[in-house]
């Protein structure tokens, strides 16, 4: 076996290992949209192409092994394609998770999320639709996110200056207690009292509900907290694609010079002196 073999079935190895980080963010991704994100079919693209590359790669490594061509060309062919669906994958990524943030309410450790901040995207066109929201708003609710709020120091329920000091994620700021803007009172995490007249413009505030199984939900600041807690883990798993992606360019790069390598020495057969002899004939026929 040639050293070009040796190379090519080792860059199919690294290009197999290199599925595994990019499986486990699609998987990791997955346990979001189930318990947090609640956004279940973006996390099955990075899922696939994980898993064709650790096909494909084997597919390689084993057409390096046995000196089979056409598993060879097989490789190099649909990792191509793989190769452009991941840089596909994390433009899309970016693109729609490129607008929004959270805004700082003045004496909260929490920020607050709004929707028209995410306006146009088409994430939040497809958030804001009320047949998917309503899926989106039962798996928040079986989530139990709000509901695991609550803390006791020393005994003693939380007060609300510490609870305004928390550091709140993004869909526990959103779906579990109203915007501050309403002026509600904090009664306990999820319980909030009416201070009076309404200060707030925001329809989020008529929205609000001390129901349990209410809250927030119906809330568009809700809508706006899973949209920045779906920005977040996808711009986490996006680092990772773009270090992997960029490992993998430069195996396949690597392994086609080695496959060319491979073809031309195979072309130029056969080696050592009856090569030199078949180029430069003798020019005395006996």
């Amino acid at each position: 076996m040639r050293t070009s073999n040796h190379l090519i079935g080792l860059l199919n190895f690294l290009t197999f290992l290199l599925s595994i980080p990019i499986l486990g963010g699609g998987i990791w991704l997955s346990t979001r949209a189930n318990n947090t994100d609640c956004i279940k079919f973006l996390q099955w693209p990075l899922i696939g192409i994980g898993i064709a590359i650790m096909v494909v790669s084997l597919a390689g490594f084993a057409g390096a092994c046995y000196r089979n061509i056409f598993l060879m060309w097989f490789y190099l062919f649909v990792m191509f394609f793989i190769i452009a669906a991941l840089i596909g994958f994390i433009i899309f990524a970016y693109a729609v998770t490129d607008k929004g943030s959270g805004r700082v309410v003045i004496n909260r450790g929490y920020l607050e999320y709004n929707l028209d901040d995410y306006q146009g995207t088409w994430l939040e066109r497809r958030v804001s639709d009320n047949s998917y929201w309503a899926k989106i708003g039962a798996c928040v609710r079986d989530s139990r996110v709000c509901s695991k709020m609550g803390r006791v120091v020393g005994g003693i329920p939380e007060t609300a200056d510490m609870f305004y000091l928390r550091k709140l994620s993004p869909v526990q700021s959103g779906c579990c207690k109203p915007p501050t803007e309403c002026g509600y009172v904090y009664a306990n995490e999820t319980v909030w009292n009416s201070g009076g007249a309404m200060v707030g413009t925001n329809p989020d505030c008529t929205s609000w509900s001390n129901d349990q199984q209410v809250l927030c939900y119906r809330c568009n600041s809700c809508k706006a907290g899973i949209l920045a807690s779906l920005k977040k883990s996808w711009r986490k798993v996006s680092v990772i694609n773009i270090v992997v992606l960029i490992i993998l360019v430069i195996a396949y790069v690597i392994a086609c010079a080695a496959f060319r390598n491979n073809r031309r020495i195979d072309n130029d057969e056969p080696y050592g002196e009856a090569r030199m002899e078949k180029s430069r004939p003798s020019r005395f026929q006996i």
